[in-house]
């Protein structure tokens, strides 16, 4: 048995979880907030067979691909100070684990 963390952006939990569920997988949601650009993330819990680790993965990666967006960095303290930056967002972050013992009750 494995537990998968899969830390994906807001924008792409639905389809995420809808594509998991479609697929037979249980999820847990929580929410969590990224470190670098302080929007929210939700995190996922996903426990499942070793040998389903890879369709797990493969889901989170063809709902959450990488894509580039606009970032407004502030530089300064007046009203127009700021920099528009691109940015990288989209993907998702994945830890998998061994699950010594699993009860659903």
């Amino acid at each position: 048995m494995k537990l998968i963390y899969a830390i994906v952006r807001n924008n792409d939990s639905s389809q995420v979880i809808n594509s998991l569920n479609k697929k037979g997988f249980y999820i847990t949601k929580m929410a969590s907030t990224g470190g670098f650009l302080r929007q929210g993330n939700t995190t996922l819990l996903i426990g499942t067979d070793e040998d389903k680790v890879d369709e797990v993965i493969d889901i989170v990666k063809r709902e959450c691909g990488p894509r580039q967006n606009i970032f407004n960095y502030p530089m300064g303290t007046g009203e127009y100070s700021a920099m528009n930056t691109m940015v990288n967002v989209g993907g998702a972050t994945i830890f998998v684990t061994d699950v010594e013992r699993y009860e659903k009750i």
